[in-house]
């Protein structure tokens, strides 16, 4: 899989567009999880062990079906284990909870034992658009 939005988050927006369809709740807090590799379709492979705490994030108001972080950027610091982290996971819960979409680093971080990682941008789009 290639990072993007889950499949339940996505047919849960179309289900709220369509006749009968149901309303989506809204995520209260945001919170972004490490991964060493994709993340997978549940959100939930390859989970970095240097930190496996879920950090709150926030999000700007869409405009142009597009958002970024706003706010204090999420930070980390490893718990002992070197690795290299190259993906995220954004869910709607501390722990437990669904996962929402998931995200490929630019660049992947090496990361070690005693190192803290902030992240520093973090945007999603969806398109096309009309205009």
């Amino acid at each position: 899989m290639t990072a993007g939005f889950i499949a339940a988050t996505v047919n849960g927006w179309l289900d709220s567009i369509r006749t009968g369809g149901a309303n989506v709740t809204a995520v209260t807090t945001a919170y972004v999880k490490l991964h060493t590799g994709d993340p997978g379709a549940a959100g939930s492979a390859n989970a970095a062990a240097g930190s496996t705490t879920r950090v709150a994030v926030s999000h700007t108001a869409p405009a142009g079906g597009a958002m970024t972080m706003s706010g204090t950027a999420p930070a980390w610091t490893n718990g002992g284990t070197s690795e290299t982290i190259t993906h995220i996971s954004v869910w709607d819960s501390l722990t437990a909870g669904s996962c929402k979409y998931t995200g490929q680093l630019s660049a992947s971080k090496a990361w070690g034992a005693g190192d803290t990682l902030t992240l520093t941008s973090l945007g999603v789009s969806i398109t096309p658009v009309a205009s």
